[in-house]
């Protein structure tokens, strides 16, 4: 059999000719491959597997292919016979059946992935054996783990092996927030644009894993928000695959992360695997960062500069660039700018990240916000961090929907230009509860729930103690004792007028 193509290819890969061995091998051990298994199973770019099989003799059945058993001793001897590096808890998976067995179904039901956010599902054997890594270098119980963006679901698997740990999500992506909370394992969710800040309550973690976009971008700010999420001590897990024919993007990525002076613990090669992500592979490696007395200045210092396009795809993507650029704040005389405006323009004017993080100084009546392309997510945000009475945001195109903002705002659009203009306080005691929350969006919801209900009691002429409202709090909406309104996911502000109502039905009269 003619091999000297093969043997040529081996040869020019020279030392990183064990991928392509580990490859055939796997070929030839007479199992039905498709190429997308293949690529995954040897951590090999899809280019580089497809360039392999271009050299050998295969049968084929549909899109499955193997050496037939008759040529398989024609390669033997170009086999790569070791395993790659050992897998650290491959030990410890069989006793995880049941919970592989719910994350298979958990990740199978999950919200379809989303281009613009880079999304690659791991595989259900990833997000089990992170879960378990993280038990076995480190002690879990009463330990507070942080998912900077959990596309992955590792936070359920996190839940489901070490319930004694606790477990929060950040993340922009609504769906997931809704569909993490849906499952009633215990996950404290809450709403970020990284590009906007990390949320106030998202802090003093022990540990952050992250699967950030593979761009220096992306991975140098989802790492950087993860660090602002620890405590000093802390460490950060962060999945990054790069493909063996782009040495060069791998080293931008990790020039990203000795800016931000982090300490590598530890890199387990290929531990994430993926389904999709061929061009890489459909494999990552896991770093294990710590950060450092320079780190936090570090952080400091960078956070902001990270532009707001990370991705590799849409919108939001580092070969876009695209923003909204208002001339002027058009037929409207506003207090305030808040975004990206023309520098000829002299009113007053604050970052959206500053507008998101605290309560403006000033109480400014007419607002405008000029949006840029890929930040949309963040706009029920914006509009609930004023008590403007009337706010004009520019976007980048006219918005696909309103945000849910009815009990605050009668919102209507003209193109890209979106007029939301503050209602009057209801009569009703639901309703001024309800408007007192969303009235005080940097506060801590809880707290303004809580003195919204006092106030209903003591125009009732009853005494409600602070306990006492807490206590009912609790009973109706227990996700609502930490967190500002602007930290949390739609859903929850969606079911907040009902649990409102619940509340004040059960004071007494």
């Amino acid at each position: 059999m003619e091999r000297d193509g093969l043997e040529a290819l081996l040869d020019t890969a020279g030392i990183d000719s064990r991928r392509l061995r580990h490859a055939l091998m796997l070929v030839c051990d007479t199992q039905w491959w498709t190429l997308a298994n293949l690529v995954r199973q040897s951590a090999t770019s899809r280019r580089s597997i497809e360039a392999l099989l271009r050299e050998v003799e295969l049968e084929r059945d549909g899109d499955r292919f193997r050496v037939p058993l008759a040529h398989t001793p024609d390669y033997q001897d170009l086999f790569a016979v070791s395993e790659p590096p050992a897998d650290p808890v491959a030990h410890l998976l069989p006793h995880y059946e049941h919970v592989l067995k719910r994350m298979r179904e958990l990740i199978a039901n999950a919200p379809a992935a989303r281009q613009a956010l880079d999304h690659v599902s791991a595989t259900p054997e990833t997000v089990v054996r992170r879960a378990l890594l993280l038990g076995a270098r480190f002690w879990l119980r009463g330990a507070r783990v942080l998912c900077v963006g959990d596309h992955d679901l590792t936070s359920l698997a996190l839940r489901l092996t070490h319930p004694e740990a606790e477990v929060t999500v950040v993340d922009i992506d609504e769906r997931i927030l809704a569909y993490i909370d849906a499952q009633d394992l215990g996950v404290t969710t809450r709403w970020a644009d990284l590009r906007l800040g990390l949320p106030s309550s998202v802090r003093d973690h022990d540990l952050a894993i992250t699967d950030p976009p593979y761009t220096p971008e992306g991975v140098g700010l989802f790492t950087a928000r993860a660090v602002e999420g620890l405590k000093d001590e802390g460490r950060v897990l962060l999945a990054y695959g790069a493909s063996e024919r782009t040495p060069m993007l791998a080293l931008k990525v990790q020039n990203a992360l000795s800016d931000l002076n982090l300490a590598h613990e530890a890199v387990y090669p290929d531990f994430n695997r993926y389904f999709g992500a061929e061009a890489i592979g459909s494999a990552a490696d896991l770093y294990i960062l710590r950060p450092t007395s320079k780190t936090r200045p570090a952080v400091a210092a960078r956070v902001e500069r990270y532009s707001t396009a990370i991705y590799t795809h849409g919108p939001q993507s580092i070969e876009s660039g695209a923003v909204a650029s208002p001339d002027r704040p058009a037929a409207f005389d506003a207090d305030l700018l808040v975004g990206d405006w023309p520098k000829q323009l002299s009113q007053p004017r604050v970052k959206l990240t500053t507008w998101l993080a605290k309560p403006h100084a000033t109480a400014p009546s007419k607002v405008a916000i000029a949006v840029p392309s890929g930040l949309e997510a963040a706009l029920p945000r914006l509009l609930l961090a004023t008590r403007a009475a009337h706010v004009r945001v520019h976007l980048a195109a006219p918005p696909r929907s309103l945000p849910p903002l009815s009990a605050v705002y009668e919102i209507t659009a003209d193109g890209a230009v979106l007029d939301a203009v503050r209602l009057p306080p209801p009569a009703d005691e639901e309703g001024r509860v309800l408007r007192r929350i969303l009235d005080n969006g940097h506060g801590k919801l809880a707290n303004t729930w809580r003195e919204g209900l006092i106030a209903v009691a003591q125009s009732r002429g009853v005494a409600l103690t602070k306990n006492d409202a807490r206590a009912l709090i609790r009973q109706a909406a227990p996700w609502a004792e930490t967190g500002t309104v602007l930290e949390m996911p739609l859903h929850r502000l969606e079911s907040l007028a009902s649990e409102v109502a619940g509340t004040v039905a059960a004071l007494p009269r």
